[in-house]
């Protein structure tokens, strides 16, 4: 990865495929590169009523509308984005659905799944299910799937809120930074656990143990070393095994989130080779970035757990490669420049979050290229996996009877990333003047284009229920 200076790029890449734009619905999508059964080959993806009917030749003949890439691009299933923060209602100058999903559509990202907390009211009952319904309502350009929350006093809103067509349930360990959504505390966590488990539900966790907070040295200031020691390791090795006694004790499915600390890599393969329903994501941002080469006072860098030193970055790499991390996720979690400029560079206030949606796949499609890792398993962790987590089995992957969700990622076309240029609602982010390698030229859902060479088409986007 290298830095450039912040330069004005043209408003859209440059145009590099010919044929349809955002809105038509294609009969098809042609490449060289087509990523099928997990390899890539020639290939004609036959479309209709929005599925992928047919894996065909390169050269089969196509009544309609056909999207051919270029014969070096790739093309991938749509990112199944599972951990982003849009914010509606309640926190809509943070971010919100419409910003959202056109960044996600511009990343490659054709489905996403909305944290439940950061609205208001938060995703903890019916009732802030049905706002977040309402607000989400014509606003989408991708697909939405919506998480629930697990917070104190709630038990008795998991059952309805996972019949009302939740993906699952979200809860912290530690502060959440905000008062609408409270910590689970020791009880509290097995409460839960037990509740979730009676249905065979999923309960995804943010692991950082609040006595290690409360006991780690906390120094005011821009110095990023002093806010990544005040978030040891510790923090998430003690919650992680915490979830993972959780899991033993219940039988209830978990899955840790945002994994920071490479040091819990043994005790979750541990919990993997005792048969524990334990799964684990990590983030573009913690498999790019190191805090050593991070500038003091930058809180677009600021997140929680943090981004730690380029050794553990790389044995977070190994983690993925030998499949203890299950998937990559962006944890886009984006706020106005006043939440995250506050205290004028003193990282212990600014807000804590890194604003990747846009970017996250080329980010870790780059890194993967530099470490000899294949484009189809970088796939695999974004598309894939991430679409089997939540039991969207449609979705992530191009064969017959899948929606046909598709990016085009052309590595001729390097992505010259600028803050101000990109579509989520607050122009900062981490990846501001980092350059890589490939961009994602087009964007295709339900076999409608709906991102093209930087144009978006709104609209087109649909609210998923589990089923």
């Amino acid at each position: 990865m290298t830095t450039t200076v912040p330069h004005d790029p043209p408003s859209t890449l440059p145009s590099t495929l010919p044929g349809p734009v955002p809105g038509d619905l294609l009969a098809a999508v042609r490449g060289r590169q087509v990523l099928v059964d997990g390899a890539l080959r020639p290939a004609t993806l036959h479309v209709v009523d929005g599925r992928v009917v047919a894996v065909g030749a390169y050269d089969d003949p196509v009544e309609g509308p056909v999207l051919t890439a270029p014969d070096h691009a790739y093309v991938l299933p749509g990112v199944v984005d599972t951990h982003v923060h849009v914010n509606e209602p309640g926190r809509t100058a943070w971010e919100g659905f419409a910003s959202a999903t056109r960044a996600a559509a511009l990343g490659g990202v054709t489905t996403l799944v909305d944290m439940p907390l950061n609205s208001i009211p938060p995703t903890t009952t019916t009732h802030g299910l049905a706002a977040k319904r309402r607000a989400a309502t014509g606003q989408l350009s991708v697909d939405v799937a919506l998480w629930g929350g697990a917070v104190p006093g709630n038990l008795d809103d998991l059952r309805p809120l996972w019949d009302a067509g939740v993906m699952g349930f979200k809860c912290f360990l530690s502060p959440s930074g905000v008062d609408e959504f409270p910590p689970l505390g020791p009880a509290g966590f097995e409460a839960a656990l037990r509740t979730v488990a009676a249905f065979d539900g999923l309960v995804v966790v943010h692991a950082e143990d609040p006595a290690v907070l409360d006991a780690a040295p906390v120094r005011p200031g821009g110095a990023y070393r002093d806010f990544v020691a005040s978030r040891p390791h510790e923090a998430e090795t003690a919650a992680i095994a915490r979830v993972v006694a959780g899991a033993r004790a219940t039988g209830c499915r978990v899955h840790v989130l945002h994994l920071s600390s490479a040091r819990a890599l043994d005790l979750l393969a541990d919990a993997r080779a005792e048969g524990l329903p334990v799964t684990v994501e990590t983030c573009p941002h913690y498999l790019t970035f190191d805090a050593d080469a991070i500038p003091d006072a930058s809180p677009a860098h600021k997140c929680c757990p943090p981004i730690r030193d380029a050794g553990n970055r790389e044995a977070l790499w190994d983690g993925l490669r030998s499949g203890v991390v299950d998937v990559v996720v962006t944890d886009h979690s984006p706020a106005t420049a006043a939440e995250k400029l506050r205290g004028d560079g003193d990282l212990q206030q600014a807000w804590g979050g890194v604003a990747g949606l846009q970017v996250g796949f080329q980010a870790v499609a780059h890194g993967a290229l530099a470490r000899g890792i294949d484009i189809a398993q970088v796939s695999r962790w974004m598309s894939t996996s991430t679409a089997d987590l939540v039991g969207l089995t449609h979705k992530g992957r191009l064969t017959p009877g899948a929606d046909a969700d598709v990016l085009v990622l052309d590595p001729r076309v390097p992505l010259h990333v600028d803050a101000r240029t990109l579509a989520h609602r607050n122009p900062i982010s981490a990846y501001d003047g980092v350059e890589l390698s490939a961009s994602v030229t087009a964007t295709v859902l339900r076999g409608r284009v709906v991102a093209r060479d930087g144009a978006v088409t709104a609209g087109t986007g649909r609210l998923l229920a589990r089923t």
